[in-house]
């Protein structure tokens, strides 16, 4: 299970679905300040680029993946912008070919001789960063069941579709975990779909990364987002151990009370699709 090459005529398919409601706009703990809308939204654009290059063969980005960003707050859909707005999915070359700017950022790099100097890079931006409204979690857990069901239709044989879920609240439309079982129930031949949670808080607390068990977890809404967190398949547990993160067998997707180094974490890990690269075949 979870062993599918991963080829342009068998891709997989990636849902990024991330809370874009009012409170986003709070601050992250002990972090300067910095709003949770504005790092995600860097986080998930720096995502994205990742896998534009991890696709891109002999100057050619070849469609591995195809895309979906859902957002939801005062309302749920697309967060894509630009030509790719409101698009459902998109294929990780259309992603390449039409973000809706560049920027100019500077990157630490080692100068050769001990230190460290600043370079300019090219930095794509897809999402923008939103906060407002209310948390509509089980319509976006809708949206994405609905783009699932459609994929497993045309490519029922491919690497399971994977879904990475980021929310700093509670659900505000009801209890997301029947929706959320519907979604882990879907399958290729390959395996079930992995849906994986990540918890974001405005204050600070003990973080708790990729459990095996609900022991540790004395918040209600942490154990129902535990048990809507799929079993980490051994290549992902793989990937995050390659990464310097502790996880044992059994470990879910799912991470409590983040801090920013875990959220960059958790993209990395559930973006992994088998250790990065090695089952992704590269055809000619």
């Amino acid at each position: 299970m979870y062993s599918a090459q991963i080829t342009r005529a068998n891709p997989t398919c990636l849902i990024l679905l991330v809370d874009q409601s009012r409170s986003m706009a709070d601050a992250l703990p002990g972090d300067a300040g910095i709003r949770k809308a504005d790092f995600v939204a860097d986080v998930v654009n720096h995502t994205l680029h990742d896998l534009v290059i991890r696709c891109t063969k002999t100057e050619e980005v070849r469609n591995y993946y195809f895309v979906s960003v859902i957002g939801y707050g005062r309302t749920v859909g697309s967060a894509l912008t630009g030509l790719l707005a409101d698009r459902a999915s998109a294929p990780i070359a259309e992603i390449a070919e039409y973000p809706m700017r560049i920027e100019t950022r500077l990157k630490r790099v080692p100068d050769g001789a001990g230190g460290i100097v600043e370079m300019p890079v090219r930095f794509p931006v897809w999402l923008y960063p939103v906060a407002d409204g209310g948390t509509p979690m089980c319509q976006a857990f809708t949206r994405a069941k609905t783009i699932l069901e459609q994929w497993l239709r045309e490519h029922p044989r491919g690497f399971p579709p994977t879904v990475l879920h980021l929310t700093d609240g509670e659900s505000g439309d009801g209890d997301p975990t029947t929706i959320a079982r519907e979604i882990m129930s879907l399958a290729t031949d390959d395996g079930q779909m992995l849906l994986f949670n990540c918890h974001v808080s405005s204050r600070r607390g003990p973080k708790i990364e990729y459990p095996a068990t609900d022991w540790s977890l004395s918040d209600g809404f942490a154990r129902t987002l535990y048990e809507m967190s799929s079993q980490l398949p051994d290549n992902f547990i793989a990937a995050a151990q390659q990464l310097g993160v502790a996880v044992e067998a059994g470990a879910r997707g799912f991470v409590f009370n983040a801090d920013p180094s875990s959220v960059v974490q958790f993209y990395e890990i559930g973006t992994s699709l088998t250790g990065m690269t090695p089952h992704i075949w590269m055809d000619a």
